[in-house]
């Protein structure tokens, strides 16, 4: 079987999946786990790419990234892959299998394909059962502790989703989905300000008397 290609151009941005070796959880171990993130940031941070989401589950790695133009997709993965095998190897003292070969990766085409993507990444842990919130799993950019590179300005969202642009959570199976109003609470009419000259002027109008009843005089 030949060897996949990829169809890649110069600043398009991916969603790329790669996998640890036979599909292993490799990465549930804390030290390794820690280095694959540390290589990661390491590339991004020497502009190899621009990072824009991560998860790094036990056995598998998801990427939202637009590499570099004097840098191809397929380096920019191999750095990750190859710089953290090596820390890896250099840390456990063995030439075990780390990742398997390859990867897999779709263009992200507009704000609505980048959002979808997004949320999976957010919700990969969430649905592996592995925690309750996307930023309970230390080892994605969901949990807020890692510098990332913002939105590409060719998939930003429409100006009318523009202020609302975070993940949201599934809606629980048999649950409601809650209406929240909208973003900004709506203005209350205010009553009209009465004019001091118009205050005056009622001061000064005589009081209408009641009028008594029949058989009472005034």
């Amino acid at each position: 079987m030949g060897r996949l290609r990829h169809r890649t151009s110069s600043g398009w941005t991916y969603f790329v999946t790669t996998k640890a070796w036979q599909s292993v959880s490799v990465f549930q171990v804390q030290a390794t786990a820690d280095l694959v993130v540390s290589k990661i940031l390491e590339y991004r941070d020497k502009r190899n790419y621009l990072l824009h989401e991560f998860v790094l589950m036990p056995n598998h790695l998801h990427l939202i990234l637009i590499p570099a133009e004097s840098v191809s997709l397929e380096k920019a993965i191999q750095l990750i892959k190859g710089g953290s095998s090596h820390e890896i190897h250099g840390v456990r003292g063995n030439k075990m299998q780390i990742w398997q070969s390859g990867f897999h990766e779709s263009r992200v085409t507009d704000w609505v394909d980048y959002r979808k993507k997004v949320d999976y990444v957010w919700f990969n842990p969430v649905a592996a059962k592995l925690v309750d919130q996307p930023q309970d799993w230390p080892y994605a950019s969901a949990s807020g502790e890692y510098q990332l590179d913002p939105i590409p300005q060719g998939l930003k969202p429409p100006l009318s989703e523009s202020l609302n642009v975070g993940a949201k959570a599934p809606t629980p199976k048999g649950a409601k989905a809650q209406n929240t109003g909208p973003l900004t609470p709506e203005l209350k009419l205010r009553p009209p300000e009465e004019h001091p000259a118009l205050l005056k002027e009622h001061d000064r109008a005589p009081k209408e008397q009641p009028v008594p009843p029949k058989g009472q005089h005034a």
